[in-house]
């Protein structure tokens, strides 16, 4: 199996729900599909407010590149606006242990 990579990214929302935040990723995900070594993005909430956005990649390399490239080229989405800045952390990390079915 080739090696993946989780990307996790928590921040607060300004103002806005989950549900809006994800109807406002159309274009982030459609430029997530295009990128190279990009398999899966998963956004959920445990505490109000509070996103966790976890992406799966090939490696950490390809999912680092990504996110620079996204900043870079969609740095006008409106979904930046939405996201408390001083609350974001952003990590990425290669996969220890995986099972699957």
């Amino acid at each position: 199996m080739k090696n993946q990579a989780i990307e996790l990214t928590t921040f607060k929302l300004k103002g806005f729900t989950t549900k809006h935040f994800i109807e406002a990723n159309i274009e982030i995900d459609a430029f997530l599909k295009c990128q190279k070594g990009f398999r899966s993005r998963t956004i959920f909430e445990l505490k109000k407010d509070f996103v966790h956005d976890m992406l799966v990649w090939d490696s950490v390399e390809e999912g680092t590149n990504a996110m620079h490239k996204l900043m870079t080229e969609l740095s006008d989405s409106p979904v930046h606006d939405m996201i408390d800045q001083s609350t974001v952390s952003w990590n990425i990390a290669p996969v220890e242990h995986f099972v699957n079915l």
